[in-house]
Protein backbone atom coordinates (compact mmCIF):
# COMPACT_ATOMS: atom_id res chain seq x y z
CA UNK A 1 0.00 0.00 0.00
CA UNK A 2 1.75 3.28 -1.14
CA UNK A 3 1.26 6.35 0.25
CA UNK A 4 2.30 9.96 -0.14
CA UNK A 5 3.25 11.61 2.78
CA UNK A 6 3.48 15.43 2.91
CA UNK A 7 6.18 17.30 4.12
CA UNK A 8 4.08 20.09 5.64
CA UNK A 9 3.21 17.85 8.80
CA UNK A 10 4.45 15.22 11.08
CA UNK A 11 3.52 11.16 9.52
CA UNK A 12 1.82 10.75 12.87
CA UNK A 13 -0.53 13.04 12.29
CA UNK A 14 -1.29 12.50 8.88
CA UNK A 15 -1.83 8.47 9.70
CA UNK A 16 -4.08 9.91 12.63
CA UNK A 17 -5.96 12.28 10.24
CA UNK A 18 -6.43 8.98 7.75
CA UNK A 19 -7.46 7.33 10.58
CA UNK A 20 -10.24 9.67 11.66
CA UNK A 21 -11.38 10.15 7.96
CA UNK A 22 -11.81 6.18 7.75
CA UNK A 23 -13.87 6.35 11.10
CA UNK A 24 -16.00 9.00 9.45
CA UNK A 25 -16.53 7.53 6.09
CA UNK A 26 -17.56 4.18 7.79
CA UNK A 27 -14.35 1.98 6.32
CA UNK A 28 -13.42 1.31 10.16
CA UNK A 29 -16.80 0.61 12.16
CA UNK A 30 -17.45 1.33 15.37
CA UNK A 31 -16.73 -1.79 17.64
CA UNK A 32 -14.55 -2.49 14.80
CA UNK A 33 -10.79 -3.67 15.33
CA UNK A 34 -8.71 -1.10 13.48
CA UNK A 35 -5.42 -2.72 11.61
CA UNK A 36 -2.40 -3.62 13.95
CA UNK A 37 0.73 -1.14 14.75
CA UNK A 38 2.72 -3.69 13.46
CA UNK A 39 0.61 -4.24 10.21
CA UNK A 40 -0.03 -0.54 9.78
CA UNK A 41 3.86 -0.26 9.67
CA UNK A 42 4.33 -2.65 6.95
CA UNK A 43 1.76 -1.47 4.62
CA UNK A 44 2.93 1.94 4.92
CA UNK A 45 6.51 0.90 5.30
CA UNK A 46 7.05 3.44 8.71
CA UNK A 47 8.19 3.12 11.85
CA UNK A 48 5.98 1.28 14.52
CA UNK A 49 6.20 3.84 16.51
CA UNK A 50 4.88 6.57 14.31
CA UNK A 51 2.28 4.13 13.97
CA UNK A 52 2.15 4.01 17.83
CA UNK A 53 1.89 7.18 18.34
CA UNK A 54 -1.14 8.19 16.21
CA UNK A 55 -3.43 5.36 17.35
CA UNK A 56 -2.16 7.21 21.18
CA UNK A 57 -3.33 10.54 19.97
CA UNK A 58 -6.95 8.61 18.88
CA UNK A 59 -6.73 7.01 22.21
CA UNK A 60 -6.37 9.57 23.90
CA UNK A 61 -9.11 11.46 22.63
CA UNK A 62 -11.62 8.85 22.79
CA UNK A 63 -11.64 7.43 19.37
CA UNK A 64 -9.90 4.11 19.79
CA UNK A 65 -9.99 2.07 22.59
CA UNK A 66 -7.17 -0.42 23.25
CA UNK A 67 -8.52 -4.38 24.23
CA UNK A 68 -5.33 -6.31 26.08
CA UNK A 69 -5.07 -9.20 24.05
CA UNK A 70 -7.21 -8.29 20.97
CA UNK A 71 -5.83 -4.51 19.72
CA UNK A 72 -7.40 -0.94 19.21
CA UNK A 73 -10.93 -0.62 18.69
CA UNK A 74 -13.40 2.01 17.55
CA UNK A 75 -15.48 3.60 20.04
CA UNK A 76 -19.07 3.34 20.21
CA UNK A 77 -20.01 7.03 19.91
CA UNK A 78 -16.52 7.45 17.73
CA UNK A 79 -18.24 8.71 14.43
CA UNK A 80 -20.94 10.80 15.92
CA UNK A 81 -18.10 12.80 17.82
CA UNK A 82 -16.36 13.21 14.44
CA UNK A 83 -19.06 14.51 12.84
CA UNK A 84 -20.07 16.97 15.23
CA UNK A 85 -15.99 18.37 15.63
CA UNK A 86 -15.52 18.52 12.22
CA UNK A 87 -18.52 19.99 11.73
CA UNK A 88 -18.15 22.53 14.61
CA UNK A 89 -13.86 23.10 12.87
CA UNK A 90 -16.33 23.69 9.68
CA UNK A 91 -18.07 26.76 10.52
CA UNK A 92 -15.24 28.07 12.23
CA UNK A 93 -12.40 27.80 10.21
CA UNK A 94 -13.29 26.71 6.70
CA UNK A 95 -16.56 28.62 6.01
CA UNK A 96 -15.00 32.26 7.05
CA UNK A 97 -11.87 31.56 4.64
CA UNK A 98 -14.89 30.25 1.85
CA UNK A 99 -16.96 33.12 2.21
CA UNK A 100 -14.08 35.74 2.10
CA UNK A 101 -12.62 33.81 -0.73
CA UNK A 102 -15.73 34.25 -2.47
CA UNK A 103 -15.95 37.79 -1.72
CA UNK A 104 -12.16 38.54 -2.83
CA UNK A 105 -13.43 37.01 -6.04
CA UNK A 106 -16.45 39.92 -6.16
CA UNK A 107 -18.85 36.89 -6.20
CA UNK A 108 -22.51 37.49 -5.33
CA UNK A 109 -24.21 35.33 -2.04
CA UNK A 110 -26.63 34.13 -4.66
CA UNK A 111 -24.14 33.26 -7.26
CA UNK A 112 -22.46 31.22 -4.52
CA UNK A 113 -25.54 29.99 -3.45
CA UNK A 114 -27.05 29.08 -7.04
CA UNK A 115 -23.10 27.55 -7.73
CA UNK A 116 -23.51 25.07 -4.33
CA UNK A 117 -26.82 24.00 -5.14
CA UNK A 118 -25.96 23.04 -9.07
CA UNK A 119 -22.80 21.34 -7.61
CA UNK A 120 -24.84 18.92 -5.38
CA UNK A 121 -27.97 18.77 -8.25
CA UNK A 122 -30.02 20.66 -6.92
CA UNK A 123 -32.10 23.59 -7.83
Amino acid sequence: MAIEWEDNQPIYRQLRDLVVQRIMDGTFAEGEAVPSVRQVAADYQINHLTVGKAYQELVDTGLLEKRRGLGMFVTSGARGSLTSNEKQRFVEEELPAFVQRAHVLGMELSEVVDLLLETRGEE
